[in-house]
């Protein structure tokens, strides 16, 4: 298939664009500094601000499927990347008829998700971390998700749990809406969105990944997640 990978210079597009030219796509790499992505073999690299109107036309024309890895560091500034450049990425591919676009949401826009058995992160962080220092992000998510809604497009929203760095694909979990646990790893993400675009299993709907073999614990999980500077 030949898939536009949008963020792909932040972890996750990193490791869905690993993935994909792994098994054999051909990829389109879409970034505002893409020119830090190596050259390899069946790799598009297009400079672009997906937030720009207008700039995601040429790179999603002819394209099978956009995913959309687009992110930001957890913050309490005003966040509008997820629904711009979503706005901009179904214009572009109602414009040019590519209709699959799976995009990165989080499990905390599911309101019945609260991973079992984690008191201490239920009832001390999430309301924290989720619900004021992310709140800003997660609210841009909500928009995004709407317009995805509201779109003509086969889309899927990928709902993953506390991301998180890890050296390889594990077991991970699929559920519908969200899934129950607390970590998702990035590179599990990247493995069930590229499944999903063959699969087809959650369309116009959500789509929650969590990770269940392994878990990097909160401590070290808001060190490199929330607080680190990148």
């Amino acid at each position: 298939m030949h898939l536009v990978i949008l963020g792909a210079t932040g972890p996750t597009g990193r490791a869905l664009t690993d993935q994909a030219l792994a098994a054999g796509h051909h990829v389109t790499a879409v970034a505002r500094r893409a020119a830090a992505l190596p050259a390899r073999p069946g790799l598009t690299a297009v400079a672009a601000d997906a937030t720009r109107e207008g700039a995601l036309d040429a790179a999603v024309a002819g394209a099978d499927a956009v995913l959309s890895a687009l992110g930001v560091q957890p913050s309490r500034a005003p966040v509008s990347l997820y629904s711009a450049g979503i706005a901009n990425a179904v214009t572009a591919m109602e414009r040019h008829g590519v209709k699959r676009l799976l995009a990165v949401s989080s499990a905390v826009l599911d309101p019945a998700w609260r991973p079992s058995g984690e008191f201490f992160f239920n009832n001390v962080l999430d309301p924290y971390v989720n619900r004021v220092v992310a709140r800003a992000a997660h609210e841009d998510m909500r928009r995004m998700e709407a317009l995805l809604a509201d779109s003509t497009l086969d889309w899927t929203v990928v709902r993953p749990s506390g991301l998180f760095d890890h050296s390889g694909v594990t077991a991970y979990r699929t559920a519908p809406e969200s899934a129950d646990g607390l970590y998702t790893a990035r590179v599990d993400l990247a493995a069930a969105m590229l499944r999903e675009t063959e699969e087809n299993a959650h369309l116009r709907a959500a789509m929650g990944v969590v990770t269940v073999d392994t878990r990097p614990g909160l401590l070290k999980l808001l060190r490199d997640e929330v607080l680190r500077k990148r």
